[in-house]
C-alpha cells in the first residue's frame, strides 16, 4: 500500500507518493517548501528539457518557463523593442516567445507563485564550454539567475547528434542535490559540462576552470536567386588550446567538467596594473 503525504504550503497543495519526497540528498525540510524553476535555449519542447523535469522531479515543485522556440547562442540578451507572450503549454508548464534571459526575468519577477530556490538550465544539445561560454544561453539563464539571488545550474551534453540525455539529467540531479545541501557563494553559478557516454554511465567528474577556444575565422558568403549577398557564421567550434585543468580537457578525458562562474566580469589583476597608469 502506498502511502500519500498531503502538504499546503502558500495556499498551494501537492500531492505526491512518500516514497517521492523521502529522499537522503538534501535535508527532509526542502520538500515541503522548494519550488525549482528550469529553462533552457533549446526551446519548450526540447529533449533534454523533458529529461531534466523528470530527473529532478524529487527534488521539489518543478515549474518550466522557457523559450517557445531555438535560442542558442543569443548570450544574455533581454527582449526591450516589443512585448513578451507567456503561455501555459501544461500545468507548470509555460512557453515565452522570447530569450532564456527573458524568461528567467519574467518568471521570477511575474509568473511564478513565489520566488524559486534554484534554477536549472538545460540540458543543451552542444557543449558551452572554453570562450563560447558568454555565446550561450543556456549558460544565460543560469547568469541571470544569479543576478536575482537565486541559486542556479547551467547544464551541457558535449555531441552534436545521437544525443542520450539520461545520463547527463541524472548528474544534474546530483549536483541539483548537492547545491540545495550547501548553497553556492555568493554571485557565483555552475557551469557543468557532459561528456557523450552514448547513454552509459559518466565516468567521473572534475571541477575545471574555464578552457580557450581555437576559432578559425570561417564565414560563408553566398548568394540568394535575387543576386543579394548574405553570410552564414562557420567553423565547428570543437577546436580548444590543451589546458590542463580545464573544462574542456575534463570532457575530453570522459569526466562531466564543472565549473563556477561569477557574474562579476572584472579583472582584478588588469585593474591594478591599470591603476598605475599616467592618464
Amino acid at each position: 500500500m502506498k502511502i500519500y503525504v498531503i502538504v499546503s504550503i502558500k495556499m498551494y497543495f501537492d500531492i505526491r507518493p512518500a516514497s517521492v519526497l523521502i529522499d537522503s540528498r538534501v535535508p527532509f525540510g526542502y520538500f515541503f517548501i522548494m519550488l525549482i524553476l528550469l529553462s533552457n535555449d533549446d526551446g519548450i519542447q526540447s529533449e533534454g528539457l523533458h529529461a531534466l523535469e523528470e530527473a529532478l522531479t524529487g527534488l521539489g515543485r518543478i515549474w518550466t518557463v522557457a523559450p517557445s522556440h531555438g535560442m542558442s547562442a543569443v548570450g544574455r540578451a533581454l527582449t526591450l523593442h516589443r512585448p513578451l507572450r507567456a503561455t501555459a503549454v501544461a500545468e507548470r508548464r509555460i512557453m515565452v516567445d522570447g530569450t532564456p534571459s527573458d524568461c528567467i526575468n519574467l518568471a521570477v519577477n511575474s509568473l511564478l507563485p513565489e520566488k524559486p530556490g534554484l534554477v536549472v538550465s538545460g540540458i543543451n544539445k552542444g557543449g558551452n564550454m572554453a570562450d563560447d561560454i558568454p555565446y550561450s544561453g543556456t549558460v544565460a539563464a543560469a547568469f541571470e539567475a544569479t543576478i536575482w539571488g537565486i541559486p542556479a545550474i547551467a547544464v551541457s551534453l558535449a555531441c552534436r547528434k545521437n544525443f542520450h540525455f539520461g545520463p547527463a539529467a541524472q548528474f544534474a540531479a546530483r549536483i541539483a542535490a548537492a547545491v540545495l545541501r550547501h548553497g553556492l557563494p555568493p554571485d557565483t553559478f555552475l557551469n557543468i559540462n557532459i561528456p557523450d557516454t552514448q547513454g552509459g554511465a559518466i565516468a567521473g567528474y572534475r571541477f575545471t576552470h574555464q578552457g580557450k577556444s581555437i576559432y578559425d575565422g570561417s564565414i560563408e558568403k553566398r548568394m540568394n536567386p535575387r543576386g543579394e549577398i548574405y553570410y552564414w557564421i562557420g567553423g565547428d567550434g570543437d577546436r580548444h588550446h590543451a589546458i590542463a585543468g580545464s573544462d574542456t580537457e575534463a570532457v575530453s578525458e570522459a569526466c562531466a567538467s564543472i565549473t563556477p562562474i561569477q557574474t562579476d566580469l572584472t579583472n582584478y589583476k588588469a585593474l591594478e596594473i591599470l591603476r598605475s597608469w599616467p592618464i
